[in-house]
């Protein structure tokens, strides 16, 4: 007997949302009525559902219990010399006075069952790798599951917050010079894009570079403020500061045509936006498709990325991408971390 269709849900910050009324990718909508679960890609594609009944609920049991793929079938869309050669060619740019720094990706993937329940993933990361911004949606054609710790943007009335993540390590004392300067360039970018919709003189930085503890890893986090100019909506609000500062790169423009150039693979969900809006409130949360499952083609999909910049290692760069996907990739395929050591083959598209 095939699976029963599961029902259309979103679930973010103790609130599930079922009763799915529309679907659209006119950002417009979000300034309009009602609850939106928000799904963005890299890419700029935007799927914004929304829900008729909103709740106030725990986490809700899947139907399935989870079972993932195993361990040894994900496959990297760079492998590790790949990779280390475009922080090289990165540096290159930066010589060359193209950039300052970027944000260089891969994508990890592997063989799902079209039945498995996002619900039951969803559970796994609440209990071995919870975050601030953790959620779920799942609608026919997008289905994300999400344990992001970054605020890409958050809307309370006119004003606008960013909380931008640059520099991870194991623990406070590995963090480098490197990873400082790296927070304070993006923190930079971000107060610009913030300042095209912003009321001339509101856009602030009231923390900057504190240390926030993870599972397995430290960053460090800055966060940025604004009061929205009159007229300046969603729409408006994301087109001045999308894609997130801390996933491209400084300058952006230059850093998009390089991460274009050197990444095989699109990167869907992550390093997009995830997360919910309540237009009747004027309240909204999205957070940076980061630590982010999304289901494509039959695979489980996840993606891993490090900044660059001059200061860059190539070889500490792969072991932070390493690092950032140990953990929830051995969540996904049921089995203990590895301690971000194991090798991943090339995916050959």
């Amino acid at each position: 007997m095939p699976s029963p269709v599961p029902e259309p849900l979103a679930y973010f910050a103790g609130k599930l949302a079922t009763g799915l009324r529309d679907v659209t990718s006119d950002l417009s909508a979000l300034d309009s009525e009602g609850y939106w679960a928000v799904v963005g890609t890299y890419e700029g594609e935007w799927t914004l559902a929304r829900f008729d009944d909103v709740r106030a609920a725990p986490l809700p049991s899947a139907a399935t219990p989870w079972a993932g793929p195993d361990r040894d079938s994900w496959i990297s869309s760079l492998d590790q010399a790949a990779y280390e050669g475009a922080v090289k060619k990165i540096r290159d740019e930066i010589a060359h006075g193209e950039v300052y720094q970027v944000n260089l990706c891969r994508i990890l993937s592997a063989p799902i069952a079209s039945d498995t329940d996002p619900l039951a993933l969803a559970a796994l990361l609440a209990a071995g790798h919870p975050a601030a911004y953790a959620g779920v949606v799942d609608v026919p054609g997008t289905r994300v599951v999400t344990a992001s710790p970054e605020l890409y943007l958050r809307r309370d009335g006119r004003t606008a917050t960013s909380e931008p993540i640059k520099g991870t390590a194991r623990t406070p004392e590995l963090l480098l010079p490197k990873d400082h300067a790296e927070n304070i360039m993006i923190v930079d970018l971000v107060r610009n894009d913030l300042a095209q919709v912003a009321e001339v003189g509101t856009v602030e930085v009231p923390s900057l570079l504190r240390i926030e503890p993870y599972p397995g890893l430290v960053h460090l986090v800055s966060t940025v403020t604004a009061e929205l100019v009159p007229g300046a909506g969603w729409a408006e609000l994301i087109a001045a500061t999308f894609p997130a500062g801390s996933i491209s790169g400084a300058p952006k423009s230059s850093a998009l045509r390089i991460i274009d150039e050197l990444e095989t693979a699109p990167r869907g969900p992550y390093c997009g936006a995830v997360g919910w809006v309540d237009a009747d409130r004027g309240l909204g949360e999205l957070a940076v498709g980061i630590r982010t499952f999304w289901w494509q083609d039959g695979r489980l999909c996840f993606g891993a990325g490090a900044g660059i910049t001059w200061g860059s290692d190539p070889h500490g760069e792969w072991a932070e991408t390493e690092l950032k996907a140990d953990r929830l990739l051995a969540v996904a395929s049921g089995l203990p971390s590895t301690g971000g050591q194991r090798k991943l083959r090339r995916y050959e598209r």
